[in-house]
């Protein structure tokens, strides 16, 4: 599709009314608010409604006292009209279907937005490079217990120590990793 620019003398031709220019702005923003419209409503008639009140409203705009006075926005011009009337369709819409009739899993997002990905992804790779700088023992306690999630019983036997002295051995653990990663993420603290 070609873009267009407008000026002043075609939005004069559209305020007298002119068929072939009011023509030929239905056709080219129709087509433009149809590509906006199928990605945001279900149906062909939502899409034709909300299509038919945006023009409604650009040429009652247009041949208003008001009407338009920057030609060459025309086209931000109409998008906004259309943001408008969708926006007031999806209110519509949303008073028409009472929320207790819906199942509460239609509002829960299954997936993790991009910022927590990245988050998580970069919080592991900092909790990986903390665990590379500990002391070998305390990696291997710390993994064990909780990255693979063992049981402290079947730690104790690998690393030959009794049940109670692991607690000191987590604790210890723990602590160095808690200052480590205090120091990795001390710059990178905000709010």
């Amino acid at each position: 599709m070609d873009f267009q620019a407008f000026d002043s003398a075609y939005v004069e031709r559209l305020r007298a009314g002119d068929r072939d220019t009011e023509g030929h702005f239905i056709s080219y923003f129709g087509e433009l608010i149809a590509l906006k419209l199928r990605s945001r409503l279900a149906s062909r008639q939502a899409i034709e409604d909300v299509k038919q009140e945006t023009f409604a409203r650009c040429l009652h705009l247009l041949r208003s006292q008001s009407g338009v006075r920057n030609a060459e926005r025309l086209g931000p011009l109409v998008n906004s009209i259309c943001n408008h009337v969708l926006s007031e369709h999806f209110r519509s819409t949303s008073r028409m279907e009472p929320l207790d009739d819906q199942p509460a899993d239609r509002f829960i997002a299954r997936e993790p937005d991009a910022l927590s990905r990245v988050i998580t992804e970069d919080t592991r790779r900092i909790v990986r490079q903390v665990l590379e700088t500990l002391p070998p023992r305390d990696r291997t306690i710390l993994r064990a217990v909780f990255l693979e999630e063992r049981e402290k019983d079947d730690v104790c036997r690998e690393i030959g120590v009794t049940r109670d002295y692991i607690r000191v051995l987590l604790h210890r653990a723990k602590q160095s990793f808690r200052e480590v990663y205090l120091q990795r993420t001390a710059g990178r603290q905000t709010c």
